[in-house]
């Protein structure tokens, strides 16, 4: 075996955690129970010791191809031989009652469409990151890995063999026409149970298909890009932790944004930012209730530890926590030789001063399109904006979490205006009490700062911090959030100079766009990292709104978005970054990315109008 490339896999999930299912049939990454839960298959993180569960046409010259079932996460995967296909159908039960242990199960399907195939299954956990020892039992109806309190069952009608390695395996003939189940659960206190039948299977099946379907019927997105918006709604789905309402960023650790450094990451967690601006996108195509169940985790869960007097926290697990202390699993060599690996992460502790611009959105948009705020939020978001009023002034580690410096942020300038404006908005919606000349003083104040601060006249561009030369694409945010217009003539030059190739002091190489100038080592991490996908999207968007009044624009935006969207894998999802060669790097899937591709499909669809 040997690494595949991150753009191989496919996801599926259950709102709970999800496992990655490469084109060969294997999982290579699957935490449990939930999403920040140790894994127990890590093979993408280290190929020899981080456990597997694959299944496959056991053969030379095999063709591959992976598709989801129309409208759903129930992911397909193809293997085409000379005298034979099959298919391997992978799915976690979704649509069940939320205390049935179905939820807690893998369900795999493999079979023959045509001919008789040889198939081969492996199945070697690695328990808490490849750290804990298990044993392993064979039984009639398949096998138990135990590891101290935890138990997985496998269950199957295919007569297994220990590997020897704490693994079992197996190979059999799958003639036309036939099929067998493999399923992966615990809480099996009596031993491995009996396989269901094909009839219970294909209920499981059939109600988790029309779980996804009856799920995306309520999306009123049905402009000319619906189907690349259906999957990136389904993707941002399925990163939503349906016990709380939490949505995490991303659901795996340690996928490099560099093959072979060190910028490798555990985005398992609820960043403010992310999972704010993922409000806005289920907001944009009509899912009310995934954003009002984030606006009440970040009430009933995140809200209990807010410090009222000191900066806000920046990410929490998906229980409320911010707990997360980063730590290296130096036994493994991670993908593609990309160490360190980590688990949690030190952001934690960093003052983000912009969270409280995209938190602030939030509450307005559910205000808006959800439900009232009530008052106990009200007093909430009422002192919160009274410390921003004292505290927008200090540098901070902005957007990108430096680890090596705090500057004065031009984008963590603007989402500070962004929270005082939305704050003077919401509360003149609702007439509520509020400082309103102190608040409008201030927000006024970050306005001007940044309109001479953030701009360097030699570029003719706002750029990443004051004083600074380097421009940033996160600055494309500005007219997103209406902090300035779109055609005003410092936005026009400021995307121009971005529009630049980065030989020249720009941003953009064959559509995709770096976040920051690659080559300057800013971060101070070594390595070149690659074009970052949101910021590509987000391009797409600030050229579409300065697109109303040139039309040139907005037939560039139409041109860079469907070039970005040709960036994709084959099942239409992206991870963080692009790299030189078209290759996805960082973490996948991310929900960055995916919210930024709906708001761009659903704002160039818009502007498009009837066009053809």
């Amino acid at each position: 075996m040997s690494y595949q490339p991150i753009e191989n896999y496919g996801i599926i999930g259950n709102m709970r955690t999800v496992a990655l299912v490469g084109m060969n049939g294997s999982i290579d990454w699957y935490c449990y129970p939930h999403f920040d839960s140790p894994s127990i298959f890590g093979a993408i993180l280290d190929d020899k010791k981080g456990g597997r569960f694959q299944i496959s046409a056991d053969a030379d010259d095999v063709r591959h191809k992976q598709f989801y079932w129309p409208s759903t996460n129930v992911l397909v995967t193809r293997f085409l031989l000379k005298d034979g296909i099959v298919e391997l159908e992978d799915f976690m039960p979704a649509g069940l009652p939320s205390d049935s242990p179905e939820y807690h199960r893998v369900y795999r399907r493999i079979r023959c469409v045509r001919g008789a195939v040889r198939i081969s299954v492996a199945c070697r956990p690695a328990f808490d990151y490849g750290r804990q020892t298990h044993d392993t039992l064979i039984e009639a109806n398949g096998a138990m890995f135990s590891a101290g309190s935890l138990t997985l069952a496998l269950s199957t009608a295919v007569p297994l063999r220990d590997d020897g390695q704490g693994g079992v395996s197996a190979e059999f003939v799958l003639a036309e026409g036939k099929s067998q189940v493999f399923i992966l659960g615990d809480d099996y206190a009596d031993g491995v149970p009996c396989l269901p039948s094909e009839k219970d299977t294909e209920k499981f099946l059939h109600r988790t298909v029309k779980f996804w379907h009856d799920w995306l019927s309520a999306c009123t997105y049905h402009g000319r890009w619906r189907d690349q918006v259906h999957r990136s709604a389904l993707a941002l789905k399925l990163l939503t932790f349906q016990p709380t309402g939490a949505i995490i960023a991303a659901p795996t650790t340690s996928l490099p944004e560099v093959i072979g450094g060190t910028r490798n990451w555990d985005y398992r967690y609820t960043w403010m930012r992310d999972a704010a601006f993922t409000v806005y996108a289920f907001l944009r195509i009509g899912f009310r209730d995934e954003a009002a169940a984030f606006m009440h985790w970040i009430e009933d869960y995140a809200a209990k530890h807010a410090r009222p007097k000191a900066p806000g926290a920046v990410i929490f697990t998906i229980a409320g926590d911010n707990d997360l202390p980063e730590q290296e699993l130096d036994h493994w060599e991670g993908y593609r030789a990309s160490r360190p690996v980590r688990i949690g992460n030190a952001a934690v502790s960093q003052v983000q001063g912009d969270i409280y611009g995209e938190l602030m959105d939030a509450f307005y948009l559910s205000n808006k399109h959800v439900s009232p705020t009530s008052h106990d939020v009200w007093a909430k978001i009422r002192s919160r904006l009274e410390w921003i009023c004292e505290n927008w002034q200090l540098p901070d580690a902005g957007i990108w979490e430096m680890r090596n410096r705090q500057e004065h942020f031009v984008y963590s300038k603007i989402m500070n205006w962004v929270a005082l404006d939305r704050g003077l908005r919401l509360a003149d919606k609702r007439a509520l009490p509020a400082d309103r000349a102190k608040w409008m003083r201030e927000r006024d104040h970050i306005y001007e700062e940044v309109m001479t601060r953030g701009w360097n006249e030699k570029r003719h561009a706002f750029t990443q911090f004051y004083g600074s030369e380097d421009l940033d694409a996160s600055l494309l945010i500005m007219p997103l959030v209406f902090f300035m217009a779109p055609t005003d003539p410092r936005m026009l030059s400021t995307i121009n100079a971005m529009l630049e190739s980065p030989r020249r002091g720009g941003l953009v190489s064959d559509s995709l766009v770096y976040r920051y100038p690659p080559q300057r080592g800013i971060d101070g991490l070594p390595g070149e990292e690659g074009t970052f996908n949101m910021c590509s999207f987000w391009l797409v968007e600030a050229l579409t709104r300065a697109g109303q009044a040139d039309a040139e624009k907005l037939d560039h935006a139409r041109l860079l978005f469907e070039r970005v969207l040709g960036y994709a894998n084959h099942l239409g999802l992206y991870s963080e970054q692009t790299g030189p060669q078209g290759e996805a790097l960082g973490n996948f899937p991310q929900a960055f990315t995916h919210l930024a591709l709906i708001s761009a499909a659903f704002n160039l669809d818009r502007m498009l109008g009837s066009q053809v």
